[in-house]
């Protein structure tokens, strides 16, 4: 496993931690305004970066890259919804049941076989979130049920950047997210707050940040592209196997920073499902790496 790659992956689980604990901190912004500057901070820099080195900013494998877009967009979005509602290591743990889902669309979309032991590591992450939600009472089944929904979108998104690792530049791949994301909720936020249905949509759209959130949103922007090119890179140099099995360290920074920085604890159940969750995905992904080098 290439040394570059695990630093990389390193350095993407770190300031994808980073992001998470700051967008808790900003609760009282909508989730949908937080994803909004996110993606205008991330399109800035990546088409700065790649005007620079004079690559096609739309790509080649377009149809993908628009999908990986929307997808992604979709399911950060719900992401951030969840982690203002429930405990932060809870939102990513269950946003960690991405490689199942990536698995199971990587069936349609790259032609890929799901064998029987991994549909039982796929019952044994859901067995944790079953845990994870019966010893948990701040687990509602509508945080729940959009966490999963988010998770199940990263799966598609997955694929689309699997799809275009061998025709696009790293950095376009994640062009596609903010120029997908930035105008549709450029007019979801006009629609629903600034214009004709203005109030109508049951959740908070937009709310004029504050001093010190101005800066806060420009760190996570900053941090997220860190994390997403640097999680590019990686798997653009090394198996995504092994290298992506990296990136599960985000539970164990979640809880830390949950702990000492949301007073947030949990029973040894909560905890137990949490781990067990982590351990079907892991199993998943080191019997696929198992797999590809058996003759």
């Amino acid at each position: 496993m290439s040394k570059n790659a695990i630093l990389l992956m390193l350095l993407s689980t770190l300031s994808f931690a980073v992001v998470n604990a700051l967008i808790k901190t900003l609760g009282h912004l909508p989730a949908f305004e937080k994803v909004f500057f996110r993606c205008l901070v991330s399109l800035v820099i990546s088409i700065g970066y790649l005007r620079k080195i004079k690559v096609n900013l739309l790509g080649n494998n377009r149809r993908y890259l628009l999908l990986r877009g929307l997808a992604g967009s979709i399911a950060l979005t719900l992401f951030f919804i969840v982690i203002e509602r429930i405990p932060l290591a809870s939102a990513v743990t269950i946003q960690y049941l991405s490689p199942i889902f990536t698995a199971i669309f990587g069936l349609y979309m790259l032609r890929e076989k799901v064998s029987v032991p991994q549909w039982v590591f796929f019952l044994i992450s859901f067995l944790g979130v079953v845990i994870m939600k019966g010893f948990d009472h701040r687990i509602d089944n509508f945080s729940l049920g959009l966490g999963i929904l988010s998770a199940c979108l990263s799966g598609i998104a997955y694929n689309c950047i699997r799809k275009c690792k061998d025709t696009d530049h790293p950095v376009v791949i994640v062009l596609y997210f903010p120029l997908v994301a930035t105008p549709l909720l450029s007019l979801f936020i006009y629609l629903f707050h600034f214009g004709p249905f203005a109030g109508e949509f049951p959740m908070k759209v937009w709310e004029t940040p504050q001093g010190w959130d101005w800066t806060v949103l420009l760190i996570i922007g900053l941090f997220t592209q860190l994390a997403q090119v640097s999680m590019t890179k990686a798997l653009h140099l090394d198996n995504a196997a092994p290298v992506t099995n990296m990136k599960y360290l985000g539970s164990v920074f979640a809880l830390m920073i949950g702990f000492f920085f949301f007073n947030e604890s949990f029973q040894i159940m909560a905890l137990l499902g949490i781990a067990t969750v982590l351990l079907g995905v892991l199993l998943n992904v080191t019997y696929k790496e198992k797999v590809k080098k058996t003759p």
